[in-house]
C-alpha cells in the first residue's frame, strides 16, 4: 500500500469514526446511544459512496444534475407557500408535507437532470474546449489494453494526459476474461491488469466513462461515437478501427505505428552485422532478425545458416505490418582469405 492509499483510508476511517461519535453524542431523534452511532455510521458511508459516484461523473452529469435539484426544490417550495396559503390547519401532516415536498421536488430534479444531461445545451454555459484540452483526451481501445505496451509509454513519460476507459471496452476485457479458451482468458485479463497498472501512473490521469450507446451493438463504432462526442483521440492497435475512425474525421493513434517510426533507419549501402537465422523462401536466401524484430532477408547467405555476417543494405520496404530491410551477403570477404590460404599451402609442399 502506497503512502497516498495509505492517507486516503486513514481519512475515511476517521471520518467514518467522527461522525459515530457525534451520533452517539447527540442521539438524533432521542434514539438511543448505540443507534445513534450507528446512524452516524451509516450517513458516512452513504457521503463517501455518493463522494465516489460524483467523482466518476462527467462535468455535464454533474451540472444538469445540480440545475434540476435547484428547480425541483423551487418548485417543491412553491407548492409549500401555495399549501400555507390555503389556511390549512398546521399539524403533523402539515410538518411533514413543509420538509417532504422541498426534498421530493429536489431528488425528482436531480434524476431527470441526469436522465436528460446529453440534450442541455451545455454550450451555453460552459466554455468550449481549448485545443490543449481536447488534444490531451484520449480514448483507449480493447486491442491496446491487451497489447499492454501503453504501461511501459506512459512510464516513460510520452503518454499523459487525460485518458478515458468507457465501461462497454472494461465488459469486452471481461468477456474475453471468462472466455473457455485460455489464450484469450489470458489476454482478458493481462487487458484488466494493465487498467490497473494505469491508474497508478502519476503522470496521467485515467477515467472510466459509463456513457453508453445502446442502439450501437458495435464496441468499435461506440468508441467512435464516444470520440465525437468528447472531441477525444482514439489510442487503439485494431487495423480496421483505425481506417474507419479516420475516414470520419477522428484523431487516431496507433501503437503499432509508433514502434514502426522508432525503429532505426537503415539506407541502402549500410554495412549491417546480423545472424542468419534461417532460410529464405527464394533461392540462396538467409533470413535474420534485428533485436527490434525487424526481419532482415539476405541474398547469397544460405550456406551461412547459424553463423554471424557482415551484409550490405540494398532496399527498405516499410509496410502496414512493419518494416524489411533486403541485403546482400558479400562473399569476397572470404575469398580474400582462400586464396592466401591455398598459397600457403602450395609453398608448404615440396
Amino acid at each position: 500500500m502506497n503512502r497516498s492509499t495509505f492517507e486516503a483510508v486513514a481519512l475515511r476511517i476517521a471520518f467514518v469514526s467522527l461522525m459515530g461519535f457525534i451520533g452517539m453524542s447527540v442521539q438524533p431523534f432521542a434514539l438511543s446511544a448505540a443507534i445513534g452511532a450507528l446512524l452516524g455510521i451509516a450517513t458516512a458511508v452513504a457521503a463517501m459512496l455518493l463522494a465516489v459516484r460524483l467523482r466518476q461523473a462527467e462535468p455535464h452529469h454533474l451540472i444538469a444534475g445540480f440545475l434540476g435539484c435547484v428547480v425541483g426544490l423551487c418548485l417543491g417550495l412553491l407548492f409549500v407557500y401555495a399549501y400555507v396559503q390555503a389556511g390549512i390547519t398546521p399539524g403533523a401532516v402539515a410538518q411533514f408535507v413543509r420538509i417532504a415536498l422541498p426534498l421530493l421536488g429536489g431528488y425528482v430534479g436531480l434524476v431527470t437532470g441526469l436522465a436528460n444531461a446529453e440534450a442541455l445545451p451545455f454550450d451555453l454555459v460552459i466554455a468550449p474546449k481549448t485545443a490543449a484540452s481536447s488534444l490531451t483526451t484520449k480514448l483507449l481501445d480493447t486491442s491496446v489494453l491487451i497489447d499492454g505496451r501503453i504501461v511501459d509509454i506512459a512510464e516513460s513519460g510520452f503518454m499523459e494526459g487525460r485518458l478515458i476507459v468507457p465501461r462497454f471496452v472494461l465488459h469486452e476485457l471481461q468477456l474475453v476474461a471468462d472466455s473457455s479458451d485460455s489464450a484469450k482468458r489470458n489476454r482478458g485479463r493481462r487487458g484488466l491488469d494493465v487498467v490497473q497498472l494505469l491508474q497508478k501512473q502519476p503522470r496521467i490521469r485515467l477515467e472510466v466513462s459509463g456513457e453508453d450507446f445502446p442502439e450501437t451493438k458495435e464496441v468499435d463504432l461506440k468508441l467512435i461515437e464516444l470520440a465525437k462526442r468528447l472531441q477525444a483521440k482514439i489510442v487503439t492497435n485494431d487495423f480496421n478501427l483505425n481506417k474507419l475512425a479516420q475516414v470520419q474525421g477522428l484523431t487516431v493513434l496507433n501503437i503499432n505505428e509508433l514502434a514502426n517510426s522508432l525503429k532505426p533507419v537503415v539506407l541502402p549501402g549500410e554495412v549491417m552485422r546480423v545472424f542468419i537465422l534461417k532460410e529464405g523462401k527464394e533461392h540462396n536466401q538467409g533470413v535474420a532478425y534485428l533485436d527490434d524484430g525487424t526481419m532482415v532477408v539476405v541474398d547469397n547467405a544460405r550456406r551461412m545458416i547459424s553463423k554471424t555476417v557482415d551484409i550490405i543494405v540494398t532496399s527498405v520496404l516499410q509496410t502496414t505490418a512493419g518494416k524489411m530491410i533486403f541485403g546482400r551477403f558479400d562473399e569476397r570477404q572470404q575469398s580474400i582469405g582462400e586464396p592466401r590460404a591455398s598459397a600457403a599451402t602450395s609453398t608448404a609442399t615440396p
